[in-house]
């Protein structure tokens, strides 16, 4: 019976073999894992000795003994692929040493179990010779039949890569072509024959060198003699070529080096692809991009591009530009349609390049009705440029037979001409449109030369044109005012509101300047109003503070524009109220020449005025040569003298025919129950001339400038003389 003790250890015992044989393993594992080929980590090697570490303790203890376990141990280190040698000594190392000192508890004598360990080693490493002679063996063979297997393959390779070749080759839609390095052509496929007319014999036997062609890029050649010196692998060029029917066929062409097995140059490889339907089709492309499509001339892209690289030749090239505009072409697309238009424009197209047929000529059409004609070269002159011009001017001189009619065709042209390097494209042909302006300014059907000073002043007017709806907002307008005098008695009547504009960059700018710009941009509308509003508060303002004086009369210029926009009568009678100024304290200037032939549609807002108390006054009088008789149907009830009678008045003794017009007009007025005005009043001797022939007010320098509004009331006859 055993004690407790006892039964204790026997119980521990298995825990405490199995921890040992863990040691074992590993020691074991790191011995040989580094020297292992296997993709096993080092933990996952351990537990694969674990089983080898139990059958070794296992047949330390055998009875009876036998070394066969160990055997296997051996082989199974060679399928666990440690079949290097150093695994073998090492294993047997660990064995020697730590087998019998962690697996050698027992009852059997410590000398047999070493001489067991001997035994078990020897077994273990014969065990791990034959596995590895074995695998030896096997992979020997392995190798062997791989060898005879990828003989065989690489034969058949060869032959299925030759099969591929020669079909690549023959069927290919790009053409191939194969020469010697002296470029003899040794071989050619079907396609590349095609490209060059379907006949082999005229491809193949040639050498390449005859394939030169007069539109060759420079470098081509250079690029040939390096591939087949060896000084590069390949070279991508488009070439041309001609068939056998001389006609161009056109090619990217990418030639490539092939080098024998030692790197020594052999043979050259060409690949054609055929670009000729892509290039004519970018030929075409590039036609229509660049050419108008009713005309066939080139247009503006193109004119660019020609007139840039003149004026960027720097060798002394000269250029003459004649930029044309037709003379009432509007009239022709409004009475006979767009199509018989489009018709005459082909017309004027061919007789204008008719006229630019010398080298270094061109005609283009801008669009619409304007054409350019440019000459360029070392020797163009003034003289030629304006005779480039005189041809134009007579080809168009002949009547165009269109719908049965006879229609003739008239153009203003501006010429500019000058050094390349000196100005570029949008500048010349500014200058050009500008003087071309001026031309049809001056009645069309002429030429004008570039003038840079007219130049400087259009493009002013430009300028002034565009920062006009600005300068309203910014408030940069202001008003001066005139007095208007009674020649009576020398009291000051009234004033005149003549609007100033104060410019950021030109200064003080009078109406002259800017009053036809507002006109023809239509900005006279709001600036009009505004003018209005601000006389009459002013007017309002001089009641309210000089009532001793009496109530002054403003005057205030309507333009054509105005007596054509529907809201005038609205403006003005809402401006009135707003301010609760008396109708009549308002005049409204209105020229003469905006009334000459006027209708009722137009004279009806103006007699609305006058029957409201507004006073209408006919400015620039004898200057319009309107009908005296027609005076009886306006609603005007003053008059105001030109200033070009009282100029007349200047001389000394006075033109006696101004003063009987001035008189006679008096007269008239006077019977009319019209009050007469007077302009430009600059002498003593004038007003009292004037005040001689009846005349009722005036205005002028001999009384007073216009300036600021408090001066009204300060002027007095003795100041102004």
């Amino acid at each position: 019976m055993s004690t407790p003790a006892q039964a204790s250890g026997s119980a521990a015992e298995p825990d405490g073999l199995e921890d040992r044989l863990q040691r074992f393993a590993t020691i074991w594992s790191r011995a040989i894992f580094p020297v292992t080929a296997t993709s096993m980590t080092r933990t996952e090697f351990e537990q694969h000795l674990l089983p080898l570490a139990r059958r070794l303790s296992a047949a330390l203890h055998a009875r009876p003994f036998d070394v066969a376990p160990a055997h296997a141990v051996g082989t199974a280190l060679v399928a666990a692929h440690c079949t290097d040698p150093d695994a073998l000594s090492r294993t047997l190392g660990v064995v020697d040493s730590y087998l019998v000192l962690y697996c050698g508890a027992g009852d059997t004598p410590a000398d047999d179990l070493r001489a067991r360990c001997a035994r078990l080693q020897h077994a273990l490493a014969a065990g791990f010779a034959r596995a590895l002679r074995e695998r030896t063996l096997v992979e020997q063979e392995a190798i062997a039949r791989s060898a005879l297997s990828a003989r065989a393959f690489a034969e058949q390779a060869l032959h299925a890569t030759e099969a591929r070749f020669r079909a690549v080759f023959q069927e290919a839609a790009i053409g191939i072509g194969i020469a010697d390095l002296d470029g003899n052509v040794l071989d050619v496929n079907e396609a590349l024959t095609r490209m060059f007319g379907g006949l082999e014999h005229l491809v193949r036997g040639r050498n390449v060198t005859e394939w030169v062609h007069p539109e060759d890029a420079p470098h081509v050649w250079k690029l040939y003699g390096e591939l087949v010196r060896g000084e590069r692998d390949h070279f991508r060029v488009e070439k041309p070529f001609y068939r056998s029917d001389g006609t161009a066929l056109w090619t990217n062409l990418t030639v490539s080096l092939l080098r024998d097995a030692e790197g020594r140059p052999q043979y050259q490889l060409a690949l054609m692809e055929d670009t000729t339907e892509r290039r004519l089709l970018n030929l075409r492309l590039r036609y229509e991009a660049t050419h108008d499509a009713l005309t066939g001339l080139p247009n503006r892209s193109l004119f660019f591009e020609r007139l840039d690289k003149a004026l960027n030749a720097g060798d002394g090239t000269r250029f003459g530009l004649c930029y044309l505009d037709l003379d009432g072409f509007k009239a022709i697309n409004d009475s006979l349609g767009h199509a018989a238009g489009d018709r005459l424009l082909v017309e004027v197209a061919d007789r204008l390049e008719s006229c630019a047929t010398a080298p270094g000529e061109m005609v283009a059409r801008l669009g619409g009705d304007e054409f350019v004609a440019l000459t360029t070269g070392p020797d163009v002159s003034s003289q030629d440029t304006e005779e480039l011009a005189g041809r134009i001017l007579n080809a168009l001189s002949t009547p165009i037979g269109l719908d049965g009619r006879e229609i003739t065709v008239r153009g203003s042209i501006g010429i500019v001409e000058g050094c390349a390097g000196e100005r570029g494209s949008a500048d010349v042909l500014r200058s050009a449109d500008i003087t071309m302006y001026r031309a049809k300014s001056a009645g069309g059907n002429r030429y004008e030369r570039a003038d840079a000073e007219a130049d400087a002043r259009a493009i002013t007017r430009h300028g002034l044109t565009t920062a006009l709806p600005a300068a309203l907002d910014r408030g940069e307008f202001f008003i001066e005012y005139q007095p208007l005098v009674h020649l009576g008695d020398g009291t000051v009547h009234g004033a005149e509101a003549l609007v100033r504009w104060c410019h950021p960059q030109h200064g003080v700018l009078g109406p002259d300047r800017f009053i036809p710009l507002a006109e023809h941009t239509g900005l006279i509308v709001p600036l009009g109003r505004w003018v209005l509003q601000e006389a009459v508060r002013q007017a309002r303002y001089w009641k309210h503070r000089h009532t001793d004086g009496g109530p002054l009369r403003i005057n205030v210029n309507l333009s054509p524009t105005q007596l054509h926009h529907p809201g005038l009568v609205t403006d003005i009678v809402d401006v009135l109220e707003r301010s609760g100024l008396a109708p009549g304290a308002l005049c409204l200037e209105v020229t003469e020449s905006a009334l000459i032939g006027a209708d009722e549609d137009l004279l009806k807002p103006l007699r609305q005025l006058a029957e409201m108390g507004v006073d209408i006054a006919l400015d620039d009088f004898g200057t319009g040569y309107s009908n005296l008789a027609n005076l009886r149907r306006l609603p005007v009830s003053v008059l105001k003298l030109d200033r070009s009678f009282t100029r007349g008045m200047q001389q000394h003794p006075a033109d006696p025919v101004d003063l009987k017009i001035v008189e006679g007009i008096v007269s008239l007025a006077h019977s009319l129950e019209l009050a007469v005005t007077v302009e430009g009043v600059e002498t003593a001797a004038q007003a009292d001339q004037l005040r001689a022939l009846g005349c009722d007010t005036a205005q002028g320098w001999y009384y007073a400038r216009p300036g600021a509004p408090d001066r009204i009331h300060r002027l007095v006859l003795a100041d102004a003389v």
